[in-house]
């Protein structure tokens, strides 16, 4: 066991983590089911755990498919904040759902959501989703159920961006259908932009407003004529609106200049947020040109707030630029004393 003790330790300590993965797994195929505890207790130990979380999920998993008793045991009495338990009971669940949902069951004797149920659900839903999806309804609002969400993501992402789509329309539970959308929309974007924007767009509400601009801006990222092209079917509103945003900030990041003219092509559609999306993501690469610009906020405090943080930062990578442009312009108090805070803060550090 000692060796077995120093093999592990000399494995973690390893910088490489395609061989540290293939030693541990060599080192676990040789652990007795007794043998798992001491070993992980030591894992811990060094005291790594955070920066190794693979390796450890691979000793946990490994642990559960020969004792899973054992190691939830041991995750409850030696372990806080559920990783350890979530991550057997989902190796456990891959193997025997009922069993692992009979312990999630029986040792839960709390109120509100089983905190047990987001692993079981996460290691069923890739051979059995709709047993999974169940479980998932039957949860009430919270952290948890989040968290089980969560766990379904990938195996539902499987079934393709149509088939994902249609399962979240069918969650009856609005508040469990928004969260699904907020979820999913950015990872189905990056597999079908012009499907989800279209979806995002004929089921208005919280969820797909918060979420169009993203796809909108990872739609642009990979065929801007296309976004383009999409946003002027779009009717003149927030739905528009929200869309430029996403497009602007996209183009924004790569060509200020031609994001700016396509801000003018939209006047009627340009409000504050698109303004603010140009201003965050052209001040890297063109600092001057999103100063000049947000003047274009018709809000005071959002325009007041826009200029310190788009100042702060341009101080520390060109001040003599940025303090040119404060001169230039006839800023609100609270921003130029920001100014001169900022100033000496930079000053004082060289």
């Amino acid at each position: 066991m000692a060796e077995k003790l120093q093999r592990m330790e000399a494995i973690m300590r390893g910088e490489n983590q395609l061989d540290r993965s293939r030693a541990l797994l060599a080192l676990i195929d040789q652990l007795a089911p007794g043998e798992f505890e001491e070993v992980i207790a030591q894992f811990r130990a060094l005291g790594i755990t955070q920066n190794r979380l693979g390796e450890y999920s691979m000793l946990l998993s490994a642990w559960a498919k020969v004792d899973p008793f054992a190691a939830l045991d041991y995750a409850r009495n030696n372990t806080q904040g559920g990783f350890a338990s979530s991550t057997i009971l989902s190796s456990w669940a891959s193997l025997d759902p009922e069993a692992a949902l009979r312990w999630a069951e029986t040792n839960f004797d709390g109120t509100g959501a089983n905190p047990f149920l987001a692993g079981v659900i996460r290691g069923i839903a890739e051979n059995n989703p709709e047993r999974a999806t169940e479980l998932l309804r039957g949860m009430p609002f919270s952290e948890q159920r989040g968290e089980a969400l969560a766990g379904m993501m990938q195996h539902i992402l499987k079934q393709g961006p149509e088939a994902s789509r249609l399962w979240i329309m069918a969650l009856d539970d609005e508040r469990l259908r928004e969260g699904a959308m907020m979820r999913m929309a950015e990872p189905l974007a990056d597999i079908d932009p012009k499907g989800t924007a279209e979806w995002l767009v004929k089921n208005p509400g919280q969820a797909s407003n918060r979420r169009l601009d993203d796809v909108y801006e990872t739609w642009a990222g990979k065929d801007l004529d296309s976004a383009i092209a999409s946003l002027n079917t779009l009717p003149a509103g927030d739905q528009r609106s929200i869309a430029l945003g996403g497009v602007i900030s996209r183009e924004a990041s790569n060509d200020p200049k031609a994001a700016l003219a396509l801000m003018d092509r939209y006047p009627g559609d340009v409000n504050d947020g698109v303004v603010r999306d140009f201003v965050r993501n052209a001040a890297g690469k063109d600092p001057e040109i999103a100063a000049n610009t947000i003047s274009r906020i018709a809000d005071e405090g959002q325009r007041n707030v826009a200029y310190q943080r788009m100042l702060w930062g341009w101080l520390e990578s060109d001040m003599t630029k940025a303090q040119a442009f404060v001169q230039a312009h006839q800023l609100p108090e609270q921003v130029t004393r920001m100014v001169t805070r900022r100033v000496q803060e930079l000053q004082n550090r060289q």
